[in-house]
């Protein structure tokens, strides 16, 4: 037995004419109704004539067409309306001119090309049919006339209206759609950024101090197991910023955070750069994507001390307290910028958008002393 629940999924997915066939069925059956014989669109005052085998096939020109109302529209207004001029001809006068305005909203509304040429000629067509109707003995005036008219003239341009709505919502998803790739690309670009420039400046700087560290064994044995443990901790964290990226990933996988800053100050202090390091305070469970951002603060301000100033002291301070996260990295004046493999100043930038995007503070610039200094407050939680 099928679910009913299924029903209105099958129903969204069926064909555009099968959505539209029971209306046009429901207005055909509606107007052979002998209740409703007469009742319908009068036009010219003709005396109404009784039903017979050519009224079931007006009625039916007037609103099975309709089942094709989205699909073709232009075929649906052009049967549509011939049944209608059939009808006040012949002066059945059905219910079956309802299928008239419904009609022309879905042309409005559906119709791409020559939409102009379209609406002349059915103005044409309407006067054509009013001057007949005239001739014929009609006793409608002018101003009723021009009323109809400008009936259907209303009904068109609601179709009109519904369709630039529709244009206007689908420019709307498809810039939110550009805006949320470009958004996507430049997180990405940011983790990259982020992952690749700390290890690679540290493996160059390694690889740089090993160059003189021929003449003692022992201590190049040891440059170069530092250079190989940055390499594989590189492709770990790639890895894992992969992970990240693909939407399946496993929901244990965790992004970095403040738990990582120690390992990311052993490492760099293995690559040759002295750190002192003082955490304050625990880490707020709430933290949420706060921490990751503290981790790349301290992460780019030591991978720019690596760069500008291998050998000078750098101090890291990260102070965690109940609503924000503060991180606080300053380097000596003093240093080498050998081995520094250079930069593009795109870190420093992607951090204040990080760090401002949770409502929070950057800052960084060079110190009167010569050193350099990186600041940042980084709220925890969004304020109710």
């Amino acid at each position: 037995m099928m679910d009913l629940r299924r029903i209105p999924g099958l129903w969204r997915r069926s064909d555009v004419t099968v959505r539209d066939l029971p209306l046009a069925l429901l207005l055909t059956v509606l107007s052979l109704l002998p209740e409703f014989h007469g009742h319908g669109t009068q036009i010219g005052g003709l005396p109404t004539r009784p039903y017979d085998e050519l009224a079931v096939a007006v009625i039916a020109l007037e609103c099975l067409p309709l089942t094709v109302r989205r699909r073709w529209p232009a075929v649906c207004i052009v049967l549509v309306a011939l049944g209608f001029s059939l009808d006040q001809l012949l002066a059945y006068h059905s219910p079956a001119g309802i299928a008239l305005p419904v009609a022309l909203v879905s042309t409005g509304a559906h119709l791409e090309r020559h939409r102009r040429v379209t609406a002349v000629l059915l103005s044409v067509a309407y006067l054509s049919l009013m001057v007949t109707l005239d001739r014929l003995g009609g006793n409608e005036t002018p101003g009723d006339l021009a009323l109809l008219y400008l009936t259907l003239v209303l009904s068109w341009r609601i179709g009109a209206w519904l369709r630039s709505t529709r244009a206007a919502e689908a420019e709307r998803r498809r810039r939110v759609a550009e805006a949320t790739r470009a958004a996507e690309r430049t997180r990405i670009a940011r983790e990259l950024h982020d992952v690749v420039t700390h290890h690679v400046t540290a493996m160059v700087v390694q690889a740089e101090a090993a160059r003189y560290l021929t003449a003692d064994p022992d201590r190049l044995e040891a440059a170069l197991n530092a250079v190989a443990d940055t390499g594989r901790q590189a492709v770990a964290d790639l890895r894992r910023l992969l992970d990240l990226l693909n939407p399946d990933h496993d929901a244990d996988v965790a992004p970095a955070s403040t738990g990582d800053l120690r390992m990311l100050v052993e490492q760099t202090r293995r690559a040759g750069q002295p750190v002192e390091f003082t955490e304050r305070g625990e880490p707020a469970r709430s933290a949420g994507s706060a921490g990751g951002v503290a981790y790349r603060v301290v992460q780019e301000a030591l991978t720019n001390a690596l760069k500008y100033a291998h050998g000078s002291r750098t101090v890291v301070l990260v102070d965690h307290e109940e609503k924000e996260i503060t991180v606080e990295v300053t380097t000596d004046g003093s240093g080498s910028r050998t081995g520094s493999v250079g930069g593009s100043g795109r870190g420093l930038a992607g951090l204040r958008e990080r760090v401002e995007a949770l409502g929070g503070e950057f800052s960084a610039g060079h110190r009167e002393d010569g050193g350099f200094q990186v600041w940042a407050r980084i709220p925890t939680r969004t304020s109710s």
